[in-house]
């Protein structure tokens, strides 16, 4: 929970998903066009994003294609709906 907390600590990153959560499937390119960032450092939040399983990317041709990984998302989703019901419960 704690890498993925790290993943989404970055406000690029965060503007990657919410870019990503409107499109079926997009190409690197069009999240360079999108974000005032170099290819370079978009390329490395997308490794993030990756690592910790929020995002999927598959090779088309000579691009990778990423979009949000839904099953990791809703699982991450219980995972801290599940966190904040303990602490709520232990917490008055």
């Amino acid at each position: 929970m704690a890498k993925l907390a790290k993943a989404l600590g970055h406000p690029a990153r965060i503007a990657i998903l919410e870019y990503l959560s409107k499109q079926v499937e997009c190409v690197c390119g069009d999240i360079v066009d999108e974000l005032p960032l170099a290819q370079a450092t978009v390329l490395q939040h997308l490794k993030e994003l990756k690592e910790v399983g929020l995002i999927k990317g598959e090779i088309s041709g000579t691009k990778t294609c990423y979009c949000i990984d839904m099953q990791v998302w809703q699982e991450i989703q219980w995972m801290f709906a599940d966190l904040f019901t303990k602490t709520i419960k232990n917490c008055c």
